[in-house]
């Protein structure tokens, strides 16, 4: 991004779609989108729904997942 972004700061016409241009390439990169949001200071909803808007399919959900154990026979 050129300039950062005052928060909160109404983004529309070519520069939200260069910033969404350039968040795309950051989560296409496997940057997740809470990291993103932290880096250019906007929210987690502004970033999801502009990765939304500019068509990017969505990653599912990380972290641990519980299984049960296996007993062993």
């Amino acid at each position: 991004m050129a300039e950062p972004l005052k928060k909160g700061a109404r983004v529309t016409g070519p520069q939200r779609n260069k910033l969404a241009a350039d968040l795309r390439k950051k989560y296409d990169g496997g940057r997740s989108i809470r990291s993103i949001a932290e880096e250019t200071g906007r929210s987690y909803g502004f970033v999801h729904r502009l990765l939304s808007e500019s068509g990017v399919s969505l990653r599912s959900r990380g972290g641990a997942t519980r299984s049960k154990k296996k007993v062993a026979s």
